[in-house]
């Protein structure tokens, strides 16, 4: 068990960044590209950070995926080989990280951040307004289970920046509206996350009293943020977030390999 000790001040920006993280993620993903180099920056080993981070965010996926569920945007037993595939890469992608020494991992999560952070930036969504799950057949499965795996993987090796390749490899490879972009998106984030928690648990990565602080701001951020994004869409928090990010990601660049 991993214990570290903040003063007053410290605490409360973890929470308001929990809280914008929930909000953003449940939008258009990316939550932990927030809450990752705030925890980094705070003094969390990488390991921990990470584990600690999966706790959080595990609060805020279930409340969004939950919320796209219940308005119907989200299909259990459609996604049902994306939801499996996404579990066995996520374990595998956490045991791996296990592996990894903590310089290792000092240099390449700043990395990871600021590259999906430029991709979020230069990307695109979905645009058609279709309300219907793409049809069933051999392609579409060979699809799920491909991005199901690698994206699960991703989230269990580094987590930041998931939710946002979600949206954009639906946007790539599915035809249908945003809301079910990011009802899968969400789900399968949750996913991901959950599974991994289990796993850094396990090799004992997890600040618990941090993560279920955390985790609380970010159920609230996560449920405004679920049903603004159900109401409005994601424009009106993209250049936020956008710009946020890339600030956080150029301190933990110049704090690894400059400072």
């Amino acid at each position: 068990m991993f214990e570290l000790a903040f003063d007053p001040l410290t605490w409360a920006l973890l929470c308001a960044v929990a809280l914008a993280a929930g909000f953003i993620d449940a939008v258009a993903g990316g939550g932990g590209m927030l809450t990752v180099p705030a925890l980094l920056t705070a003094g969390l080993p990488p390991h921990v950070t990470l584990g600690t981070n999966k706790l959080a965010a595990s609060f805020g996926s279930l409340t969004a995926s939950f919320t796209y569920y219940k308005k119907q945007l989200f299909s259990p037993r459609f996604w049902a080989a994306s939801t499996l595939a996404t579990a066995i890469g996520a374990v595998l992608g956490t045991l791996l990280v296990d592996k990894l020494s903590i310089e290792f991992l000092n240099k390449l999560l700043p990395i990871i951040i600021i590259m999906v952070a430029l991709y979020s930036l230069f990307g695109s969504l979905s645009s058609t307004e279709q309300h219907s799950l793409p049809t069933k057949n051999k392609t579409l499965k060979i699809k799920q289970w491909l991005q199901g795996l690698s994206l699960g993987f991703f989230d269990g090796l580094a987590g930041p920046g998931t939710g946002t390749f979600w949206t954009a490899s639906n946007s790539l490879l599915y035809k249908m509206s945003l809301l079910l972009n990011c009802g899968l998106a969400r789900s399968m984030n949750f996913i991901s996350n959950f599974i991994s928690l289990i796993t850094f648990v396990a090799l004992g990565h997890v600040n618990f009293l941090l993560g279920v602080t955390m985790g609380a701001f970010l159920m609230l951020g996560a449920w405004i943020g679920a049903h603004s994004a159900i109401k409005f869409g994601s424009k009106l928090i993209k250049p936020i977030f956008n710009t946020v990010v890339i600030l956080l990601a150029g301190k933990l660049i110049f704090e690894a390999y400059v400072a």
